[in-house]
């Protein structure tokens, strides 16, 4: 487990990768240690007869969480401190191998995920499964959730999972805080793949005459539908962009930005949020879904936190897509993981997509 990953993602630091100290400055609490607890405790419930040996690194990498869950498990010959490094996750991918495990499972995101991969030698057989901790996590390496990643563990050890060679990508974080989009393929691990349970990679939106036209009108029916007065909580993607353009206000393409009053206050935190919004019934918040991963909250958007999506309340989330991207989601269905059980639940069901001028689709929310 990297016991910091998804740190930057409520204080709007869109990664925690060098800006740690920064993170903790504007209050950012550890994700990661939830996840894998939840994560171990369900796999603890459900194991029904499976044999499974678990090694784990030791103290907060895991060791504590794994206890908790009520698992013996042989601790990894590894020294850490009291801040954790790539190399401590380096140093426990060498000691799984070296100890000959089917499945390596870390808790993080994409940049634990490239640690993993550049850990892993040459003809190693073990698999590799993430459990989504971090902020952003455009790779295909991850399970949905920790929940559907106890599903594809139980999977793999009962011989009814795949195997496949799932996307490592590498995100520029510094480029990102600077709002530029730049992540390119940084490898393939083997991983375990059941259908429905892990995320796949990002796909980024083409940019092509027919998208644009189809997301400037999305815009027009958006800028025309929202009540005089509401306060717009705007979340991140290119679509969600042309709302901004059809207003002729700024809008950052991969932070939160709050509009009210004619004004946008850009790139905001959860608690800038939660500051600045006076009136939650009429406040809305506008999403578009990932790029064939199909997730709308908990990957690069931590800042509209469970908190705020209470507040607001279901039936003023609004979601658009174009027609491209919503054929382009694996299983045609949305999905939620903001490490807030009651809030997914709140969100399951099906749910309006704006697709185009004057028209929605129904989809399902999981």
């Amino acid at each position: 487990m990297n016991p910091i990953a998804g740190m930057g993602g409520k204080v709007g630091l869109k990664g925690t990768d060098n800006v740690l100290k920064e993170a903790i400055d504007k209050g950012a609490k550890p994700i990661a240690p939830a996840r894998a607890l939840e994560f171990l405790r369900k796999l603890k419930e459900n194991t029904n007869g499976v044999k499974i040996d678990i090694f784990v690194c030791p103290g907060i990498m895991g060791e504590e969480e794994t206890r908790t869950a009520g698992f013996l498990a042989q601790i990894l010959p590894m020294k850490i401190g009291k801040e954790t490094s790539a190399e401590d996750t380096k140093t426990a991918v060498r000691l799984l191998t070296e100890a000959r495990v089917d499945l390596i499972v870390f808790v993080g995101g994409d940049g634990t995920a490239k640690d993993v991969f550049d850990a892993i030698r040459s003809g190693t057989e073990a698999l590799v499964l993430g459990i989504p901790s971090g902020v952003k996590m455009y790779s295909g390496i991850f399970a949905i959730n920790p929940s559907d990643a106890v599903d594809v563990v139980l999977g793999f050890a009962q011989n009814q999972a795949e195997v496949e060679e799932l996307e490592i990508m590498d995100a520029d974080e510094e480029a990102i805080r600077d709002d530029t989009f730049s992540v390119k393929l940084y490898g393939f691990l083997k991983g375990p793949f059941l259908q429905a349970h892990i995320q796949g990679s990002k796909q980024v939106s083409p940019e092509t005459v027919d998208e644009m036209d189809n997301q400037m009108a999305i815009a027009r029916f958006v800028v025309e539908e929202m009540p005089a007065g509401s306060t717009w909580i705007l979340g991140p993607g290119t679509t969600v962009k042309r709302i901004a353009e059809l207003l002729k206000i700024d809008k950052t393409v991969l932070g939160v930005d709050i509009y009210k009053n004619g004004k946008v206050t850009l790139d905001v935190d959860e608690n800038r949020i939660l500051k600045e919004v006076e009136d939650w019934e009429n406040t809305w918040i506008i999403l578009s879904p990932i790029g064939h991963q199909g997730i709308l909250l908990g990957r690069g958007n931590q800042q509209i936190s469970p908190q705020i999506v209470k507040r607001v309340g279901r039936e003023r989330i609004l979601v658009v897509a174009t027609k491209s991207k919503l054929e382009s989601i694996e299983g045609k269905v949305l999905r939620v993981d903001t490490g807030d059980a009651e809030t997914d639940e709140m969100l399951r069901g099906y749910g309006r997509v704006v697709t185009d001028y004057r028209e929605w689709r129904l989809v399902q929310v999981q």
